[in-house]
């Protein structure tokens, strides 16, 4: 089958979301950097992963009422403005030597926060940019931007960079973010009917005055594996792949160097997951797909909470990755072709939230299971939590069944 063309508004949204998410790459290696440069002191420094996470958590279900509230187009566009503003301050306080960790601190937290508001945002705006047939296909390219700018050029770029010169990643960043908002700005206003409105809102009424995005999860039971899987992938990948750096050392007996080639292996695979999600789901269909992923999750941790090598290690990063990225875009297609298009921000921004507390308690349990297990049982500990979400969803009926 012939690859679909979707449009030069979706091509301007995909090349803004590529440079945002460049930026957010380069900025990951930058602020550890600068902070590094600034301070010796481990606490201060630690805080800015801190800095970074925090507004995942506080502002992921607000960000999805904004972006139900205000036009998503402009609401992307100030998001990226606005982080721009903050950079070229910071680029401003490096170059004449009055940047503090306070100072870094804040424009870490408004780079998270902002982030949170545009990537919830954009999800919503894809909808409206391309047909309903093509959800899938749009989909699948954004994550395979996102990973590309995030994970794979992103970080070595910008510790590169900072090498040559403190200022110079954030300069660069600065330039991408100013594209994106030009990129974003020219996209047409939006007319289109957002893809998978349902009778009620094709009918006049609208659902968000009964209790939003909460109040249709309720009355939609169906839907539950789509959160579920969610929370059971980034619980269990979270809980290991925070201690694959210990992993490496004690386990593999590897040096440090070992580490980003581990990772670029890791992004390798998330890049072919979001490449070939929407042809594996149109082939085998979406419940076989989300076994899939989980299989493949499960398998992968298995191997490695009863292995110590090296080329499994490199292996189950790439098929791990391979199988977050497809879910990332099963469940986005999911939930923009079954939600009210009202209420789409908000079931997004649910999911996110889902993602990211799942994540947070999978980092904490598999950091007391390594300590009084070792380092192989966080990953046996999530062989029977993807298992459960593999049953969950081969007994789905629901909307999810028939989602994709």
């Amino acid at each position: 089958m012939a690859t679909p063309a979707l449009g030069a508004p979706y091509r301007r949204l995909w090349t803004a979301t590529l440079l945002s998410n460049l930026g957010d790459g380069i900025r990951a290696a930058a602020f550890p950097l600068l902070a590094a440069a600034l301070t010796s002191s481990p606490v201060l420094i630690s805080g800015v992963a801190v800095a970074t996470q925090l507004p995942g958590v506080l502002l992921a279900l607000p960000a999805g009422s904004f972006a139900d509230r205000f036009d998503r187009r402009r609401v992307v566009v100030a998001a990226d403005a606005i982080r721009l503003v903050f950079l070229l301050g910071l680029i401003a306080l490096i170059v004449s030597g009055g940047a503090t960790m306070s100072v870094l601190y804040v424009v870490v937290f408004i780079s998270g926060a902002t982030d949170v508001v545009r990537a919830t945002a954009a999800s919503t705006l894809v909808p409206s940019l391309v047909p309903h047939e093509h959800l899938d296909i749009a989909n699948g390219r954004m994550v395979t931007a996102e990973i590309a700018g995030n994970e794979f050029l992103g970080p070595p770029l910008g510790g590169y960079l900072f090498g040559i010169a403190l200022v110079l990643p954030f300069a660069v960043n600065g330039g991408t973010l100013a594209i994106a908002v030009a990129l974003v700005a020219g996209i047409p206003a939006l007319l289109r009917t957002p893809a998978g409105a349902t009778a009620e809102a094709k009918a006049g009424r609208r659902p968000n005055r009964t209790g939003g995005g909460m109040h249709w999860l309720r009355h939609h039971r169906g839907f539950w594996p789509v959160p579920a899987t969610s929370a059971a992938l980034a619980l269990t990948d979270s809980a290991w792949f925070t201690l694959l750096v210990l992993y490496l050392h004690q386990v593999l007996h590897l040096s440090s160097a070992w580490y980003g080639i581990l990772l670029a292996a890791g992004a390798f695979g998330g890049l072919s997951g979001g490449y070939f999600a929407a042809a594996l789901t149109r082939r085998i269909g979406p419940k076989a797909t989300a076994l899939t992923c989980l299989a493949l999750a499960a398998a992968g941790q298995l191997a490695l909470g009863t292995t110590s090598s090296v080329l499994a290690t490199a292996a189950v990063l790439a098929s791990s990755s391979m199988a977050f990225a497809i879910w990332s875009v099963q469940a986005r297609t999911a939930i923009q072709s079954s939600v009210p298009p009202d209420l789409l921000g908000r079931v997004i921004s649910i999911n996110r939230a889902v993602i990211t507390a799942a994540s947070l308690a999978g980092a904490g349990l598999g950091g007391v299971v390594a300590s009084r297990l070792g380092l192989h049982a966080p990953f046996l500990l999530g062989v029977p939590v993807l298992i459960a979400a593999g049953i969950l969803i081969a007994a789905s009926t629901g909307t999810f069944a028939d989602a994709g």
